[in-house]
């Protein structure tokens, strides 16, 4: 009786202290590789994981054997199990890895046959790389849920009733998440009926940017800061799009009004048309229009031009400059703020 009770306490003494050891040696290792995370080489990391793991190992077994566990019997029926179980699956395994293969193919090829589409240069570029988006994810959503059933029915799944279940499914999310639906059907209309596209200046809810990706249910515009806005598709209203047309730079000035107002247009009309051909986004010559307001301290006139789509903004800094310059040269005055006072004078 002495004797096993000995036994049994000389056991959980050296169990204790193997799992003392092994909690000394986890919180070490953490605390070590936390100080030198950063400094340290990823293969060293490696090797002590490795390592840490192999003592995992060996205590384990170590203690198994302490209580007289027969390892190698039960190592022995591990493998027998194991190759039991690989020559039953062989098959599977090997159909199951042939359809991720194909589906993994089929991916592929049509994403690269999409982009080489959608780079084609011509006047729906833009259009194609927004159908390319489209296409390419509800591929890949199709492709994957197929190859999801198939390897279900090679394990002996009976993928019928799951099909039955996605369709109940499907209805009882259709009912709940009414939202979601509205964004998808939304989206769907946003991209068959041409709104706009990936690349296109558009401006929803006050923001306004270039649509940078397409969705069924999000729409996300960038603006010139960088800021990014995504959308959802049943939420866009009020839409403008600016790249479908084009646009008018519009710049304003004044002159005195002791100045000659026809001089004046003929000078701009001879000038202005010369930077047709230092911008190429300039469709037109700029034209003078003319007076638009007699005001205050001056006449206010107006010169526009026509430009493409969004790229107004830079003719108009560049106008507002040649015509100072073209004014400046000839001797034209440009009005400041005047006010003119009246005094009475007694008799």
């Amino acid at each position: 009786m002495n004797i096993l009770f000995a036994s049994l306490a000389l056991n959980i003494t050296l169990t204790l202290s193997v799992v003392a050891v092994l909690i000394f040696i986890l919180v070490f290792e953490r605390l070590w590789l936390k100080k030198r995370e950063e400094t340290i080489n990823k293969w060293t990391i490696v090797i002590i994981y490795l390592i840490t793991f192999a003592l995992l190992v060996a205590s384990l077994i170590f203690v198994l054997i302490t209580w007289n566990f027969d390892v190698s019997t039960y190592i022995q029926k591990i493998i027998t199990d194991l190759k039991t179980l690989l020559s039953e699956s062989i098959g599977p395994l090997i159909n199951s890895g042939l359809v991720i293969f194909v589906s993994v193919t089929i991916l592929k090829v049509v994403k690269v046959a999409l982009t080489h589409y959608s780079t084609r240069e011509g006047p729906l570029k833009k259009r194609k790389q927004t159908m390319t988006k489209i296409i390419n994810s509800i591929t890949y959503y199709l492709v994957s849920i197929l190859a999801i059933l198939i390897i279900l029915a090679i394990w002996g799944v009976n993928v019928l009733p799951a099909i039955a279940g996605l369709g109940i499914l499907g209805l009882v999310i259709g009912l709940g998440a009414q939202k979601f639906i509205n964004d998808l059907i939304s989206g769907f209309f946003i991209v068959f009926e041409h709104h706009y596209d990936v690349g296109d200046r558009i401006e929803v809810q006050g923001f306004k940017g270039d649509v940078i990706d397409i969705g069924l249910k999000t729409t996300k515009i960038r603006n010139w800061k960088g800021d990014v806005k995504i959308v959802a598709n049943g939420e866009i209203s009020n839409l403008i799009n600016f790249s479908r047309n084009y646009s008018i730079a519009i710049a304003d000035f004044s002159i005195a009004y002791k100045e000659d107002v026809q001089k004046t247009i003929e000078l701009l009309s001879l000038e202005l048309p010369k930077m047709r051909a230092e911008f190429p986004v300039m469709l037109e010559d700029p034209q003078v229009l003319g007076v638009i307001e007699l005001a205050n301290s001056g006449v206010n006139m107006r010169v526009i031009a026509k430009t493409e789509s969004e790229q107004h903004y830079a003719i108009e800094r560049e106008l507002r400059k040649r015509i100072k310059e073209a004014l400046d040269a000839n001797g034209i005055e440009i009005p400041f703020p005047q006010i003119v006072v009246h005094q009475a004078t007694e008799e």
